[in-house]
C-alpha cells in the first residue's frame, strides 16, 4: 500500500465451506484511515463474530475521534454560533457545514455570561456529578479556515475538547473558569437556544 500511496485495512471475514478461517483487506485513497476502519468495523459486527476461540462477543469499536475527512476538523458550538444565531455567520465564511444537533456527555455546566455582545453563554467542564448535558451543534469546517476561525476566538472563550453524549469528542468552545464569576447557571435549561427562547418571552 505505501508504494501505490493508499490505505488498506486487513481484516477477518470469517471461515470457507472447510473451516478454515479467511480475510479481505480493503482498500481507499491516501488518509482515509477512519472510513475504511469504520467500514471493517461495521461488516465485523454484521458477521457476529465472537473473540477468538471462545464464545464471547467481539466487543464493538469505541466511536471514532477524528474525521473522516483529514482536511477538515470538527468543532461543536454552544451559543452564540448556532443555527440561526447572531454569529452563525462566521461558521459559513469559514466553510464550515452543519453536522449535527446532540447533546455533551453530563459534565459540563452552561452560564449566561455578562457583558457580552451579542448575549453569549460559556460551557465549563465540572465533576461528572455535578454537571448535565447541554445541547451543541457539530459543524465540520476545513483545516485552513479552522485555524483562521480559532484564532479570533475572544476570551473569556476558548477552543478545547468537548466530550459528546455518544463517546466523541471534539474540538468546541468553552470558557474559562474565571470567567463565569457571577454569571448565572443555566444548565437546566439544557441549552442556549432553549434559555433565549424563554428569555424572549
Amino acid at each position: 500500500m505505501n508504494l501505490l500511496d493508499l490505505t488498506g485495512v486487513a481484516m477477518p471475514a470469517g471461515f470457507s465451506d472447510r473451516g478454515l478461517p479467511f480475510g479481505v483487506t480493503l482498500v481507499g485513497p491516501a488518509f482515509s484511515d477512519v472510513g475504511l476502519l469504520e467500514l471493517a468495523e461495521g461488516y465485523l459486527q454484521s458477521l457476529k463474530p465472537t473473540l477468538g476461540g471462545t464464545k464471547e462477543a467481539y466487543p464493538a469499536a469505541e466511536p471514532s475521534m477524528l474525521d473522516r475527512n483529514p482536511k477538515t476538523a470538527r468543532i461543536a458550538v454552544v451559543g452564540a454560533h448556532l443555527s440561526g444565531m447572531p454569529l452563525n455567520h462566521e461558521l459559513r465564511s469559514h466553510l464550515a457545514q452543519f453536522v449535527q444537533t446532540i447533546a455533551t456527555a453530563p459534565d459540563y455546566r452552561l452560564y449566561a455570561l455578562a457583558g457580552t455582545t451579542p448575549p453569549k453563554p460559556g460551557l465549563l467542564r465540572v465533576a461528572r456529578d455535578r454537571g448535565a448535558a447541554i445541547e451543541v451543534e457539530v459543524w465540520a469546517i476545513p483545516a485552513e479556515p479552522f485555524g483562521r476561525f480559532v484564532a479570533a476566538v475572544p476570551p473569556p472563550l476558548s477552543i478545547g475538547t468537548i466530550s459528546l453524549g455518544d463517546g466523541r469528542a471534539v474540538k468546541g468552545f468553552l470558557v474559562e473558569a474565571q470567567g463565569v464569576a457571577g454569571a448565572r447557571d443555566i444548565s437546566s435549561f439544557g441549552g442556549w437556544r432553549a434559555f433565549t427562547r424563554v428569555a424572549q418571552r
